[in-house]
């Protein structure tokens, strides 16, 4: 009796699998902690894997605002002339390259999301961005590059108080940005981008409740098996990683604004067991709630940092 099962499907599904798990993975690298999570700068400034030719996924997002060059961006597939100024929106786990590029000018905005402790909600703003790979931005372009161009021009400065004014003048950005998505006409999403928005939102619009992944699959109207295989084509995660992101932040957003406790910290991130809650916030972030508190944000920062880790060698 032949108890594999699998047939096609389960052929087909592996070897998506592994192909998604052949495309190398860029980090954010920064050496501690609490070091300022983005870089911001030119092509050039930021390095050539900004204008990578290999198809690559990140662990973060980035934002490039493309004001001139030529060629074309391949973002999850989809093959885009350039044709500038436009905004690209890239989220963690989506694959890009870029195809025959030349003469690059504009920004390139990395950051983790740990920089969205202020604002959460951005998030789900930026996955909808993000179905709209080459956003052309109107009445909006102006502000857009000023926008980026202040926080360049901040990034640099490294005065105090810049992590605030960098987070601020991002907020504003992302808006600007969905203002300009909603002028433009819809464009068709894929199945898996399109599920993936839907379940950032979702996840937002609950909060850091303690909710299974059974449950969102039911308010989205697929199985737990279809959500995690499309999350997982579409960011690179599963719906529990997504989820236990989403309370880690919220979590790291109290302990760095608020004079809670880490109890109330605990309940206020949706954790009844204020133990269990410090045992998850260590294995998440590698260190305990308290370290986190106490070591500070912007502290340790240094904006000299190598914005991406080195990426794999080449065959």
């Amino acid at each position: 009796m032949d108890c594999s099962g699998g047939g096609d499907g389960d052929e087909r599904e592996a070897a998506g699998r592994r192909r998604r798990e052949a495309v190398p993975r860029h980090d954010l690298e920064v050496p501690a902690p609490h070091v300022l999570p983005f870089a911001i700068g030119s092509f050039d400034t930021i390095g050539p894997l900004s204008r990578a030719g290999f198809p690559h996924r990140h662990s973060f997002y980035e934002l490039v605002y493309v004001t001139g060059g030529r060629g074309a961006h391949v973002l999850d597939l989809v093959h885009r002339p350039l044709r500038p100024p436009h905004l690209c929106v890239i989220t963690p786990g989506q694959v890009h390259y870029w195809d025959g590029a030349e003469g690059l000018t504009g920004w390139v905005a990395l950051f983790n999301e740990d920089f969205l402790l202020d604002h959460p909600e951005d998030a789900a703003a930026l996955r909808l961005l993000a179905g709209s790979p080459w956003l052309h931005p109107g009445v909006e372009a102006d502000a857009l590059a000023a926008l980026f161009a202040e926080l360049e021009r901040e990034y640099g400065s490294a005065l105090p108080g810049h992590a605030g004014v960098l987070r601020a003048y991002l907020h504003i950005l992302v808006v600007r940005a969905a203002r300009a998505l909603a002028q433009e006409p819809p464009q068709p999403a894929g199945r898996a981008a399109e599920l993936a928005a839907r379940f950032t939102l979702l996840v937002a619009a609950e909060g850091p409740v303690e909710r299974q992944v059974a449950w969102y699959a039911r308010e989205l109207g697929v199985s737990v098996g279809h959500l995690h295989s499309l999350l997982k084509e579409a960011t690179g995660r599963t719906p529990g990683q997504l989820i236990r992101n989403r309370q880690t932040l919220e979590a790291k957003r109290l302990l760095l604004s608020t004079d809670l406790t880490v109890r109330q910290v605990a309940r206020e991130a949706g954790f009844a067991d204020p133990a269990y809650f410090c045992r998850f916030f260590r294995r998440e972030t590698g260190v305990t709630p308290g370290e986190f508190r106490t070591g500070g944000a912007e502290k340790h920062h240094d904006p000299r940092i190598p914005s991406i880790a080195t990426p794999p060698a080449r065959p």
